[in-house]
């Protein structure tokens, strides 16, 4: 071999060799995370998450670059194709799809062993009834940067009716361009949207500002992205608490001079003409009635609390959320769930003093909580200061005990307080009532 080609093909044969360990280092530990996940049944994405078409995947790893959580390993090549490796921590960002080059990845709702719930809605958040949009965690998107960019989407889309946005018409009838229903981050910001572009529109919420965010337990970890508010600009959160996140909204509410009608909760939305012969909506309320051209529902997907339906469950000491950990204090609880809210739960009250605390799962593994959350599970049970009932149901309440049934016995344990946090029920029934077409998605685009 001559001195030329030892001089540039030695270095090419090194680079390489050095390309191809890398790789093939990276595809062990992608194939080591997805077997790790399966055994230990953490397979099932809490909510929308990618599916890959490997005839299209060329394996370029753009998608797990570009994923948020790559430091999770959510998404990682095995055998030269991405796949969704560490499925429970998906957090449904969609920067994979975006950035593949070659089309190959789909976000989906559900998977075959879980279907989710979710509403008609088309590309611009309309839902198959004219007039009537939804934004936010109601359409499957649970991050609040998405629920805030969906809220301001939707009143862009909004504003293509017409009849909208008029001023020649405000003041010469009762109705308005726009009911914004909840007060959570995708209805503050669509009321933001709303009145940056002058719109005539009321913000309707059944409980208080914040939506979801506002039932979070004292001191909760939220987690959030930067995003851009109307009127207000750029919201800097990356990781911040409840407490923290409230005065924030309420801060921006003050600052926009916004009117939220709080502890108003809509009853009824039937279709109407209009005075100028146009379709639209009147939208009553216990505590008034309303004339619109468009609906905007920015509610949240807990709906109603899911039951345990068991003897017993109607006694004062079942509730079905957090308020504060030290209300506990000297007590026996009982948490029931699996998701992050249960988990948030049992560590929380079991650092109070004289706690005793058991949490009850249905299923073998926390599939759908954050790995922090598990790791604070895992570390509370070793300390001694919870105890872990997996595949284990209540079976029945009484006044000072809990039965819980597992695969192996039936136990019956001391209780004083039970907390249920099992998710909550679509309000399918609502949006049924409405016209809206809810469908059952089991890995559907």
């Amino acid at each position: 071999m001559s001195p030329i080609m030892w001089l540039y093909g030695l270095p090419l044969l090194l680079i390489f060799f050095f390309y191809f360990w890398k790789r093939s280092t990276k595809h062990r530990k992608s194939q080591r995370v997805h077997e790790e996940a399966v055994a230990s049944g953490l397979t099932e994405p809490a909510s929308i998450h990618p599916i890959v078409n490997h005839a299209l995947c060329l394996g370029c790893a753009t998608c797990v670059t570009a994923c948020p959580e790559r430091s999770k390993n959510v998404l990682g090549l095995i055998h030269g194709k991405a796949h969704l490796t560490n499925p429970t921590h998906c957090i449904g960002h969609g920067a994979c799809k975006t950035a593949c080059p070659f089309n190959a990845i789909e976000l989906v709702f559900g998977t075959e062993k879980r279907g989710v719930d979710i509403p008609q809605v088309d590309p611009d958040f309309q839902t198959n009834v004219p007039g009537i949009f939804i934004a936010g965690e109601l359409g499957g998107m649970g991050l609040i940067r998405n629920a805030v960019r969906q809220g301001v989407e939707a009143v862009d889309s909004i504003c293509k009716i017409d009849g909208v946005g008029h001023e020649t018409d405000k003041g010469k009838s009762d109705v308005i361009d726009l009911v914004i229903v909840g007060a959570g981050p995708a209805g503050l910001a669509a009321s933001l949207a709303a009145k940056d572009k002058k719109l005539n529109f009321v913000t309707l919420e059944q409980d208080t500002l914040g939506g979801t965010v506002s039932h979070y337990p004292r001191g909760k970890i939220v987690m959030t992205a930067p995003a851009v508010l109307p009127i207000v600009g750029k919201m800097q959160f990356k990781e911040t608490t409840k407490e923290a996140l409230m005065e924030f909204w309420a801060n921006v509410v003050i600052k926009a001079g916004l009117e939220i009608k709080d502890r108003e909760r809509v009853e009824s939305v039937e279709a109407e003409n209009l005075p100028d012969n146009s379709r639209g909506f009147h939208v009553k309320t216990g505590a008034s009635e309303y004339h619109t051209r468009a609906i905007l529902l920015a509610i949240g997907r807990r709906g109603t609390p899911r039951k345990l339906g068991v003897p017993g469950e109607e006694q004062s000491k079942v509730v079905y959320r957090l308020i504060d950990p030290a209300q506990y204090r000297n007590q026996h609880v009982l948490i029931v769930g699996g998701g992050d809210s249960a988990l948030e739960a049992a560590v929380s009250i079991s650092e109070e003093k004289g706690t005793t605390v058991s949490i009850s799962y249905r299923s073998e593994a926390f599939s759908r909580a954050k790995e922090k959350n598990r790791s604070k599970i895992a570390a509370a049970e070793k300390a001694g200061r919870l105890r872990v009932l997996m595949k284990s149901n209540v079976k029945q309440i009484e006044q000072d005990q809990v039965v819980i049934k597992t695969v192996d016995e039936e136990l019956c344990i001391d209780n004083n307080a039970i907390i249920v946090c099992a998710g909550g029920i679509l309000p399918t029934g609502f949006l049924k009532s409405i016209g809206i077409t809810v469908d059952t998605k089991f890995g559907t685009a």
